[in-house]
């Protein structure tokens, strides 16, 4: 056990260097008049900040574990010796933990977990209901960003005239946002008896959430040749709202045929810039995953066509049950869970991808 806190130690030792290195950088007037490299600078030392707290707490355990083992070999009194062997017990329990704690936080981490998250909601199988469902899911994350004291601004809505949502962009921002939002990309699945069902019959219908980080920069360059922008009448279900001037702006990516749309703002320069922040986005999330071979899989896995099988979580209405099918967790609490309450499941799926990183290190 000491030995492999003692390997633990050495392979933190680089990023305690590091995050002293950093420490004193940011604080360099040269560094800080370069607000480019002073922001890189500090969010390096922020990802750091865990792993040099806990090498310095296992550091301190191992010095202290050392002293107590020398006081208990040197200590003639049996009582003494008790003591110091109790003692000795218990820093090698905590050094476990901390050992345990380390390894997870050697875990390769997703580089935009602190970032702001743009989710789109669409309808899919089931028509009306399904829009209406989408409806629900948009006030579930709201209510829950709003739980962690987040702000959530929408950027793009299209409404049916029954007040349904047959699809919707929105941004959530506040600090790891993507690492708690990201695996709720999927299919969702509600299974209740709708308003217009006279013979009371149970129906399933089916809404996509898709979840993507806000990048601010990219590695890649977006050319004007490339794009496609298009001006139109912003406005809401049955022409409420309707804008006299053109504000409203949809983009489309030609290479990869996609296209994002804003009509948030009242004006045209803004809603091109948060469409292009949500293109962004959609490019860093396409050639992130082209990279690693897997697009086509995890699109597949992201959104599916909408199909009622390939769902991720089920809404029961009259069982008054959520499930998420990934993690075999369930909750009888319905009405909570539309409310925002969705840690548990959340938690779970982190857990869950911590333990398959865990496994495969």
């Amino acid at each position: 056990m000491e030995e492999q806190a003692i390997d633990i130690l050495q392979k933190t030792q680089k990023a305690k260097d590091r995050f002293v290195e950093l420490t004193e950088l940011i604080s360099r007037p040269e560094i800080i008049a370069d607000n480019k490299l002073w922001k890189g600078y500090v969010k390096e030392r922020s990802h750091l900040e865990e792993i040099a707290d806990a090498h310095d707490a296992l550091d301190k355990l191992l010095k202290d574990l050392t002293c107590a083992q020398e006081d208990y070999d040197k200590e003639k009194n049996s009582e003494m010796r008790d003591l110091f062997y109790e003692e000795i017990g218990s820093l090698k329990s905590q050094i476990q933990i901390k050992v345990d704690e380390i390894k997870v936080l050697l875990l390769p981490k997703d580089e935009n977990d602190d970032n702001n998250v743009i989710i789109e909601i669409r309808s899919a199988a089931g028509g009306e209901e399904s829009a209406l469902f989408a409806t629900e899911l948009t006030r579930m994350y709201r209510c829950y960003a709003e739980g962690k004291r987040w702000s959530v601004e929408i950027m793009n809505l299209s409404e049916t005239e029954l007040g349904g949502i047959k699809e919707i962009t929105f941004m959530v921002k506040g600090k790891g946002a993507y690492s708690k939002l990201k695996f709720e990309s999927g299919v969702h699945r509600v299974q209740r008896v709708p308003e217009t069902e006279s013979q009371g019959r149970i129906h399933t219908s089916t809404a996509t959430v898709a979840v993507l980080p806000e990048v601010e920069e990219v590695d890649f360059e977006i050319q004007d040749k490339d794009l496609r922008i298009d001006t139109y009448h912003s406005g809401g279900a049955g022409g409420q709202n309707v804008n006299k001037v053109e504000t409203a702006i949809r983009i489309t990516y030609l290479p990869l045929n996609f296209v994002v749309t804003c009509q948030d703002e009242r004006s045209q320069s803004k809603n091109k810039e948060k469409a292009m922040n949500i293109l962004k986005s959609k490019l860093y999330d396409f050639y992130k995953t082209q990279k690693d071979n897997e697009y086509k899989e995890n699109r597949k896995s992201q959104v599916g066509t909408g199909d009622r099988s390939e769902r991720v979580r089920t809404y029961n209405y009259p069982q008054g049950r959520v499930t998420d099918h990934r993690v075999n967790v369930t909750s009888y609490n319905l009405d909570g869970v539309l409310n925002g309450d969705i840690d548990q499941f959340i938690e779970a799926l982190i857990l869950q991808d911590r333990a398959e990183k865990l496994a495969n290190a």
